[in-house]
Order: C-alpha cells, then structure tokens, then sequence
C-alpha cells in the first residue's frame, strides 16, 4: 500500500503570503495603492521570481504593483528599497493632498466614483484644513466598493450622499467637480473602475470639471484590462444565462481637466511626460 502524502506544514511566512494573494484576488485588498503596498509586503517576505510572477498574476491592471516589483527585482537591498517605495507613496500622497486642497472650495458639492484612497486621503486633507463640502457617490455595482469611500469619509466628519449607479446623472449634474482615482495611465489613456469613462461623459455634458488622482508610478506603455468573475454579479448556473463583469473602463486621457499627482495638476500630455520621467528617476535612485 501506498503511504499517504503528509502535506506540508507552511511556515508563518508562507501563511502570510498565501494571504496576502488570496485577498488581492478576491478583493478584500482593493484600490491601486493598497494593492501596491500589500505586493511590496508579499516581495518582501519572498524576493523571487516565481513569487513575483504569482504577485503580479493576482491583478492585471495595476502598473503602481507592477513597477514596484520590477524596481525590487532590481534592488540589491530589497528590505531596504521596500521601505524607500513606502515612502515615496506616502510623500507623494501629502503632495496630492496639498495640490487637491487648491482646487477644493467651502460648500462645494463633489462627485466620486468608486474607491480610490487616493481620493479619499486628499478630500479628509481639505476637511482637516477647513474646507466645508458635501460628497456624492456611487455605490458601484457588484462589490458596492462605494460604501467603502462614504464610511471612511463619513468617519471623518464628511457628508456624504450616495445612490445607486443608474442615478449618477441625476446628482452629478448639479455637482461642482468630479474626482475619481485611477488603476492605470498609458499614453493616451486612464483606466479605472467600470462607470468612470460614463460619468466623465456626462460630466462633460454639465461642464462639470473632472480631475483623475493618481501617482505617477501608475504610468504604463501598455496596460492589460483584468477580467473579472460574472458570478460576482450573480452566481445563477441557467445555461441560456451569463452573467459579464467587466471590471474597467478607459477613458481618453484629453477628455479630462487635468491630472492632481505628486508632480502637480497639470495637463493630460505633460503628466504622461513627469510620469515617464519620475519612472525613471525612481528606479535609478531605488
């Protein structure tokens, strides 16, 4: 008789890492940002290549991730560059702050979509220096991710309006500007949750102004949409039923008042340019 296979017993580490995957994959981690720092940990605990390849295989769409683990490919201190990468998000979310705060004014009503910490870190900046305003938010169908914007704004003293997907229109419309975040720039184009490219067009409708917020890290030539699962919208196994997910939309980088990032507000065709080089300056210095 054949013995049986005892599994093996994984270390605290693997443990951890094996976490930190599955909740990438499954989006408990959402948002570009935390994403990134949940790889940077994941690396960190095991700097190969085969781990590195499962890290960047949990979501496509997120150049932050993707550079950041190149750049610790790279690195012959990975500890060491780790925290450096920590530290350029956190200096470059204070930057976003401080350029967000000029364009936020008292009794402003502000559009959001989604999840971006981005977004939400620059709107409890302004609230903190004494911006008074009111936020408008989709609860974006099916994860309701934006639940997640309105508590964390909410429990820093932010009113906050939200409503269904379908009735964006009617609320945005009478809005004063529209912040969203970003997964992903390319060269002529942002990627972001489903809706954002929709929202924008109306935006444009109402000549409602419209900033994306976003590192520069999160700059990439070529960018692969992730597919998500249709049983996130409804697990129904009819055959003649098939449920679609599609997770982003891209929208034309031009269609946009302009880009709030560490490098400033600027316009569409010159953050593409900062990004390119940040990118570079970044991965020499690290």
């Amino acid at each position: 008789m054949k013995k049986k296979s005892i599994p093996k017993k994984l270390s605290s580490d693997e443990k951890k890492f094996n976490k930190i995957i599955s909740e990438i994959k499954s989006v408990k981690i959402q948002g570009a940002n935390a994403i990134a720092r949940a790889g940077i940990e994941a690396y960190s605990l095991f700097p190969t290549k085969i781990h590195s390849k499962k890290i960047l295989s949990t979501r496509p769409t997120e150049p932050l991730l993707q550079n950041f683990i190149k750049i610790l490919e790279n690195s012959k201190d990975v500890k060491k560059t780790a925290k450096n990468l920590l530290r350029y998000m956190d200096s470059s979310q204070r930057a976003i702050n401080r350029n967000g705060y000029n364009l936020i004014k008292n009794d402003m009503k502000i559009f959001s979509h989604c999840h971006s910490s981005s977004v939400v870190e620059m709107l409890k900046y302004a609230k903190r220096k004494g911006r008074n305003f009111t936020v408008y938010t989709t609860e974006v169908e099916p994860l309701l991710q934006g639940r997640k914007t309105a508590r964390a704004l909410a429990n820093a003293g932010i009113k906050v309006i939200i409503m269904p997907d379908l009735a964006a229109e009617q609320y945005l419309q009478h809005c004063d500007i529209f912040f969203f975040g970003a997964d992903a720039y390319s060269r002529k184009y942002i990627f972001n949750k489903i809706g954002t490219s929709t929202l924008v067009k109306i935006a444009n409708l109402y000549n409602v102004p419209c900033y994306s917020v976003g590192f520069s890290l999160k700059f990439a030539n070529k960018v692969v949409l992730e597919k998500r699962s249709g049983k996130e919208v409804w697990d129904e196994r009819h055959p003649l039923i098939f449920p679609m997910n599609p997770a982003f939309s891209k929208l034309k980088g031009r269609s946009v008042n302009g880009i709030i990032s560490e490098s400033g507000i600027t316009t569409y065709n010159k953050f593409v340019k900062l990004a390119k080089i940040n990118l570079r300056n970044i991965s020499k210095q690290l």
